[in-house]
């Protein structure tokens, strides 16, 4: 029987504290060369300060005590200088934001010969031919070609695999990765997380995985450790965490992955009809270069049932919300739509308004689409300033405290700014403005992406809650199939602007005709989302 791996990072007692705020608590940690662990929690549980602070990343007024060693170095005790010269070479850390962690004024191939010539001596020549080199190991196509394009330029996985390419530019003993797949398309976070799991092999790195997602971490991790309030209170091998899970916070986070509901089919007359709708917009072709027509929605027809969900699935650039948009009369389009049997393709801005208190939508990011400058209570009533301005302050008030208390929020919070709540109150507060309207047709685009799988696991429960009571129906968009398969009734899924496959919601993931929808259930499937 072979002894286990020697210990590459250990964590003694380790706490973090702002100001009376503790957020890291006595933790305890270790990681073995070539192991894959995984911190695993909800947002604010500590995983991310534990790992800054291990590596002294945070501001300088955060006070951290205990022992981080690094094979037989005290990481807390070493000098600044000592500490760069680790970071970087045998140390990396991948961000969960790549285009936060990637400067936007210089090219990606700028940015990994800048690592190459601080951190490994080469020579410009020599640095340029090595970074083409990583961005090949990172699975970028054309590498010469991206040496050359900048962040924005690039797609949300390929930034994530630039930043991945940068950390591995010294080959490190110690990879971390945190939420490196957050805000990816099902399909690209499973080439992420097959990608770290085929860099760890041949590299022979060590790798902590930081994630709030119990379900994505199962496939890649050898050992889970799970936070809570700035503690540790479980570990154990990734098999005996699944099978035999101990603590509450554990089985917590089992119990929030998504399931799929029971679907009962039930007689009910159609809402919204769409035949035919195509969107097309014209792309510049540079100084000289001719217009181009770009086809986001092609020849999409669709039919809604009051009081049904629909599931629109597709990776990103798909059309999913741009079909959404069109329906809604948002971006023109054309085809017909017609909504609670009226024909809407003729119908103007000014005509269009009294039915727009009918036809409300749900943005993916609440705190961008809800103004910092204004309170809770304004925000929520918004519409009814604009569909019932005779109304006064006071009434306008009390619909602002009924429609919080509707979504399950405090009535308290009205006085409040977005940025003093959590990402989940944000988002109840979005669905509140749209609610305060009663409208008939909710279009909800990513709603849940950007939050924990708890939270997520809430805001579907109020979700349907309010379709029960109000007899809502549903739009609903998303790259996660998991949630998809929560909440709709039917799935239609979307590729190069086509629908490509569309039926009952559980027919569509046992039984998948289309090899695309195939790919997106299989790429679910071993990230642990479906």
């Amino acid at each position: 029987m072979s002894s286990p791996a020697k210990p590459i990072l250990q964590l003694r007692d380790l706490q973090v504290s702002y100001g009376k705020a503790r957020v890291v608590n006595g933790l305890n940690l270790l990681v073995r060369r070539g192991e894959t662990a995984a911190i695993v929690g909800e947002s604010g549980s500590g995983k991310s300060q534990t790992v800054l602070a291990a590596l002294r990343l945070l501001p300088r007024q955060v006070v951290t005590s205990g022992s981080v060693t690094f094979e037989d170095t005290e990481l807390l005790a070493l000098s600044q200088r000592r500490l760069n010269a680790l970071l970087g070479r045998r140390i990396a850390m991948v961000f969960q934001e790549p285009m936060s962690a990637l400067d936007p004024l210089f090219t990606v191939g700028a940015q990994i010969g800048a690592v190459l010539r601080l951190k490994a001596g080469l020579r410009r020549g020599a640095a340029k031919a090595r970074a083409k080199e990583l961005l090949s190991l990172a699975g970028i196509a054309e590498p010469e070609r991206r040496l050359n394009a900048y962040p924005h330029e690039l797609s949300g996985g390929q930034c994530q695999r630039v930043a991945i390419a940068m950390a591995i530019a010294c080959n490190p003993d110690l990879l971390i990765a945190d939420e490196p797949t957050t805000a990816l398309d099902v399909t690209v976070a499973a080439k992420i997380l097959d990608l770290l799991a085929k860099l760890k092999q041949s590299l022979g790195m060590a790798m902590i995985f930081i994630s709030h997602d119990l379900g994505l971490v199962r496939r890649i991790a050898d050992s889970i450790h799970v936070m809570r309030d700035g503690e540790i209170v479980e570990s154990g091998a990734t098999g005996e965490i699944f099978s035999n899970p101990r603590h509450d916070a554990t089985r917590l986070l089992l119990e929030t992955m998504p399931r799929a509901r029971p679907h009962i089919r039930t007689d009910t007359p159609v809402l919204l009809r769409a035949e035919n709708i195509g969107v097309r917009f014209a792309l510049r072709g540079g100084l000289f270069g001719a217009r181009r027509t770009f086809k986001a929605v092609d020849g999409v027809s669709l039919s809604l049932d009051c009081g049904r969900t629909l599931g629109l699935v597709g990776e990103s650039g798909s059309g999913k919300s741009t079909l959404a948009r069109a329906l809604l009369k948002l971006v023109p389009a054309s085809g017909m739509i017609s909504f609670n049997g009226r024909d809407l393709a003729w119908l103007d801005k000014a005509a269009m308004r009294p039915l727009r208190r009918s036809m409300q939508l749900v943005f993916q990011d609440p705190y961008g689409s809800l103004s910092p400058a204004m309170r809770v209570s304004d925000i929520v009533t918004e519409g009814l300033r604009v569909h019932e301005p005779a109304i006064g302050r006071q009434e306008r008030d009390k619909r602002a405290v009924l429609a919080l208390q509707e979504v399950l929020l405090d009535p308290d919070l009205r006085h409040r700014f977005p940025r003093e709540l959590s990402g989940g109150q944000r988002q109840r507060v979005a669905i509140a403005r749209a609610m305060i309207l009663k409208p008939r047709l909710v279009v909800l685009d990513e709603p849940t992406s950007a939050l924990d799988r708890s939270v997520q696991t809430g805001i579907i429960a109020l979700l349907e809650e309010l379709q029960e009571a109000h007899g809502l129906t549903y739009v609903f968009i998303s790259h996660d199939l998991a949630v998809i398969r929560a909440v709709a009734d039917e799935i239609a899924v979307m590729k190069d602007g086509r629908i490509v496959e569309q039926g009952p919601a559980q027919e569509i993931v046992e039984h998948p005709r289309e090899p695309y929808t195939r790919a997106l259930i299989s790429a679910a499937f071993q990230t642990g989302e479906a």
